[in-house]
C-alpha cells in the first residue's frame, strides 16, 4: 500500500535527537517491515514552544497552499502511483496538521493519526489557531492510532480510537545486551567507571522545562543514597545543561563526583550504555511515554520511573521495574534504595523487562497492528 506520511511537529530526518523523531523514524521502518511504500509527504514544521497568533495564522495560510500544491501533484500522478492513505504522526495545538486533512478530502483518500491530543483549554486563547487546526484534523481522521491512554480521554467520543502500543526495533538492543561485558569494560576505562558498583543510567536531553525538573528529583532522590555504591551515567545534552550540572553539585555535594556526562550519543549507539548498565531511572515529569524508557527494557534493565499513564502502559510495576508517584522524591528515592541494595531483584526485573519489551513491543507486532488499521481504511 502507497502511504503518504507526515509529522508536523518534527519530521523523521530532523537533525536534533528525540524521543518524537526515534518514534517517527520507527513507524516508517514498521510500515515497510509491513510491506507498504512509504513516501514522506511533506517536512512542513508547525511547532512552536510559545504562543504567537500571528505566527499560528500565517503557517495556517503556509499549510493552505501546501496542501494545495501536494493535492495538485499528487492527483496528476497515474492512479497507481498516488497515495491510498495519509497518515500523520504527533498531532495536538503546538503542532497541528494543516496539510493532510485537506489533501486527503481531495485524493478521496482516508486520513489516519497516530498519537493525537486535544486541549479544549486552549480554545479561544493564545493557542486558539493550533487548536482548532487540532481539532478539525480529529474530526476527519477515520481512526485515531493512540500510543498514550491519557491522550484517548480528550478525543471526542464518537472518534474511532485504537491504542497502539510504543515500540522499538529491539534486534540492536539484543546485540547490546550480548555484548554486555565488553561494552561495561570499554565505558568503564573511558570514564573511570568502577565495575564492582551498580550503574544507574538515564536518557534525556538537558532543557529547560519539565526535564530539568525530572533531572532535580533524581539528584535529590539520589542524595540520600550517597551511603550506597552507584554511579549515575546521564546521556544527553542540551541548553540546560549548566543547570542540571548544578543541581547535581548542590544536591550530592562531594559525591557529584560519581556523575558521568556521556553527552549526545547517537541513536544508533545509545543502546551501548544502556546494556552496560543495571537500572534505568528517570522521575518522568510530564513524560507522554518514554521511548528511552522502553528501549532500557529492551536492554533489560530494570526501570524506577513516574507513574505516567503512558509509562504505566509500557513498565509493568512490580515485575519489570517500578512506578512511584509521579513528582515526589522519597518514593522515588526508595524504589532505587530497594533495587541498588538487592541485585538478584534488579537482575530479575531486567530479564522480565527484556521480555516484555520483546513480546509486546516489537516492530513485527507494531507492523502487524499498523496494516490491519490501514487494510481497514482504504477497504
Amino acid at each position: 500500500m502507497r502511504i503518504a506520511f507526515y509529522a508536523p511537529m518534527k519530521p523523521p530526518d530532523h537533525p536534533v535527537p528525540s524521543g518524537d523523531r526515534a518514534m517517527a523514524r520507527l513507524l516508517l521502518k514498521a510500515l515497510a517491515h509491513g510491506g507498504h511504500d512509504v513516501v514522506l509527504a511533506s517536512r512542513f514544521r508547525t511547532w512552536q514552544s510559545l504562543p504567537d497568533h500571528s505566527r499560528q495564522a500565517r503557517l495556517a495560510v503556509l499549510g493552505e497552499r501546501l496542501a494545495a500544491r501536494l493535492a495538485r501533484r499528487y492527483a496528476a500522478l497515474p492512479q497507481r502511483e498516488r497515495p491510498q492513505a495519509w497518515l500523520t504522526y504527533h498531532l495536538y495545538y503546538k503542532a497541528p496538521d494543516f496539510i493532510g486533512p485537506v489533501v486527503a478530502e481531495r485524493l478521496g483518500i482516508p486520513y489516519l493519526l497516530i498519537e493525537a491530543s486535544l486541549a479544549y483549554k486552549r480554545a479561544g486563547g493564545s493557542w486558539d489557531v493550533g487548536h482548532r487546526a487540532a481539532l478539525a484534523a480529529v474530526e476527519a481522521a477515520h481512526t485515531v492510532m493512540q500510543i498514550n491512554p491519557e491522550d484517548a480521554e480528550c478525543i471526542p467520543p464518537e472518534t474511532r480510537q485504537s491504542m497502539f502500543p510504543a515500540f522499538l526495533d529491539g534486534a540492536g538492543d539484543r546485540r547490546a545486551m550480548a555484548e554486555r561485558s565488553r561494552l561495561r569494560d570499554a565505558l568503564a576505562a573511558r570514564w573511570q567507571l568502577p565495575l564492582d558498583c551498580p550503574w544507574i543510567v538515564a536518557v534525556a536531553m538537558m532543557r529547560e522545562d519539565v526535564k530539568l525538573a525530572s533531572y532535580r528529583i533524581l539528584a535529590d532522590a539520589l542524595s540520600g543514597l550517597t551511603a550506597l555504591p552507584w554511579r549515575l551515567l546521564l546521556v544527553g545534552d542540551g541548553p540546560a545543561r549548566p543547570a542540571v550540572e548544578a543541581a547535581f553539585a548542590r544536591a550530592l555535594g562531594e559525591a557529584s563526583a560519581r556523575v558521568r556526562y556521556l553527552g549526545i550519543v547517537p541513536q544508533a549507539a545509545v543502546a551501548e550504555p544502556l546494556a552496560a548498565a543495571d537500572l534505568y531511572a528517570w522521575p518522568s515529569i510530564n513524560e507522554a511515554y518514554g521511548m528511552a524508557l522502553l528501549e532500557a527494557q529492551a536492554c533489560g534493565l530494570a526501570v524506577v520511573s513516574g507513574d505516567r499513564p503512558g509509562v504505566a502502559a509500557i513498565l509493568r510495576d512490580g515485575e519489570t521495574g517500578f512506578l512511584v508517584p509521579t513528582g515526589q522524591v522519597q518514593p522515588f528515592a526508595a524504589a532505587l534504595q530497594r533495587l541498588l541494595s538487592d541485585p538478584a531483584l534488579c537482575r530479575k526485573m531486567g530479564a522480565a523487562a527484556a521480555a516484555n519489551a520483546a513480546q509486546r513491543h516489537d516492530l513485527a507486532a507494531a507492523a502487524d497492528a499498523l496494516s490491519a488499521v490501514l487494510r481497514e481504511a482504504v477497504r
